[in-house]
């Protein structure tokens, strides 16, 4: 029998094809559960191999290189993903736009949409690279500080020009009308109303133009890549159906592909069906969680066992992380650059990531607390999570989201993001949609696994009830 653990059944569908008998299977990584069914039905149950097959039943697979990880040779050098699917579909889709924009003088907006890992910044990078290595003017943007600071690091280390290949989605206001050949626009969820900030001159901000606007006409082909769950700030409008309309409006033709592959979460479709069903982001209502064979999914009696779990997986090379809904206060570091462990949660209390751009008390700067190891020690918010994947997620619900009568409540008063508290900017309603996709968003940054923690009582009981451990 072989295992071909990071090969897709369509990616080998002519080897699955071929004969297969008791002498001669084939599995792949969608196919784990059935492999290890298959182990098991072949190894003795007594005898002194029984030590070696559990050992090798309950092994890891060695993740699959993280996006941040391989970034730089994507750009700067040559192809380092390989594309499925609806992924390859999406990237050759885009590279005809842009040879036919520049042959025809067209325009074309083209949005791609998926859930947490169906490989949308995957394909921002592939094509960004590709892109640049034909000599197109490209530019690849977010709304996020945190994920764009870390691409320039990552990406452009030894490369300062490459930097300038990394902008946010408000540089476009004063931008010439197709100046660029692409513009790639990860993360497009996090579109904004406007582009006005503290710092924009006065006479900016009185033609201020929504700005879906700018990005549509500052390159011949704007690609947007988004997943509709991830809106979790106010005045954020990255929708498929605000960016359809906007360039309807506009008289651009587009193009949408939609990415139903999942390949963070373990791969596990089925876990994150199974976040938006609890979380009442899909119809039908939350139900158990039995196991796939591929999404570790664990309910832990405290933060502290969360903690030593995740730090024991830090021991042996893996990436984890613990972030939090925004139910604490968030002080600034002492003048002595302690930090202040706002997150208590009985005897347990730990600091949030730093907010600033500066590293302090040995914790890294808020943008790259995903990414550097020193970011462990502190707890991340969904601002500084959001984009990022890592191995092993810890995720405390706080008591702004609460289980009643088997399904989910939002509690307003318990909420501390200062976004959050204009009722008249944010009515009830709209706020007890962000607060849902914020906790998505949270539950499904783990590659392989995630340990849940309810301050709530109530929903700690039912989330054990509903996680079979």
């Amino acid at each position: 029998a072989a295992y071909l653990h990071n090969a897709t059944d369509l990616g080998v569908a002519d080897l699955l094809e071929r004969p297969q008998d008791e002498r001669s299977r084939l599995f792949t990584g969608q196919g784990r559960a059935d492999w290890l069914a298959f182990l098991r039905s072949r190894f003795s149950e007594t005898g002194t191999g029984v030590e070696a097959a559990d050992l090798l039943l309950g092994s890891r697979i060695a993740p699959s290189r993280q996006l941040l990880a391989v970034a730089a040779d994507e750009v700067q050098h040559r192809e380092q993903f390989v594309l499925l699917d609806e992924q390859r579909a999406a990237y050759e889709h885009v590279l005809h736009a842009v040879t036919k924009a520049r042959r025809n003088n067209t325009k074309t907006a083209v949005v791609v949409s998926g859930g947490p890992g169906s490989g949308k910044s995957v394909i921002a990078l592939s094509l960004m690279g590709e892109l640049a290595r034909q000599g197109r003017t490209v530019v690849h943007a977010t709304g996020s500080r945190s994920f764009t600071q870390t691409l320039r690091k990552v990406a452009a280390h030894r490369n300062p020009r490459v930097r300038k290949l990394f902008g946010y989605f408000n540089q476009f206001m004063e931008a010439e009308p197709n100046d660029l050949d692409c513009l790639i626009l990860d993360e497009a969820h996090r579109i904004r109303r406007n582009s006005v900030q503290r710092y924009t001159p006065k006479h900016l901000r009185e033609t201020a133009r929504p700005q879906v606007e700018e990005l549509l006409a500052a390159a011949r082909v704007p690609v947007f890549l988004l997943d509709d769950h991830q809106v979790v700030r106010p005045g954020e409008m990255g929708t498929v159906h605000d960016i359809t309309q906007a360039a309807e409006a506009a008289g651009i033709d587009v193009v949408h592909i939609s990415l139903d592959d999942q390949f963070r979460c373990g791969g596990s479709e089925e876990y994150v069906q199974w976040v938006l069903r609890l979380l009442g982001l899909e119809p039908g209502g939350p139900v158990a969680w039995t196991g796939d064979g591929r999404m570790d999914v664990r309910v832990v009696d405290s933060p502290q066992q969360m903690e030593d779990q995740l730090r024991a997986l830090e021991a042996e090379g893996f990436t984890s992380r613990i972030t939090a809904g925004y139910c604490w206060p968030w002080g600034d570091p002492d003048k002595l650059g302690n930090l202040p462990r706002d997150v208590q949660i009985g005897h347990w209390a730990r600091p949030w990531n730093l907010k600033g751009d500066r590293s302090v008390g040995g914790a890294p700067p808020s943008a790259l607390w995903a990414t550097d190891p020193a970011g462990f020690g502190q707890v991340g918010c969904i601002y500084t999570a959001q984009g990022f994947e890592y191995d092993h997620s810890g995720v405390i619900i706080g008591p702004d989201l609460v289980m009643r009568e088997g399904r989910f409540v939002s509690v307003r008063a318990e909420n501390r993001d200062p976004d959050f508290r204009n009722r008249t900017k944010v009515p009830d309603e709209h706020f007890d949609a962000l607060v849902r996709n914020v906790y998505k968003v949270l539950l499904t940054r783990g590659m392989q696994s995630v340990r849940i923690f309810a301050v709530d009582p109530e929903t700690q009981a039912a989330l054990k009830r509903l996680v079979n451990q």
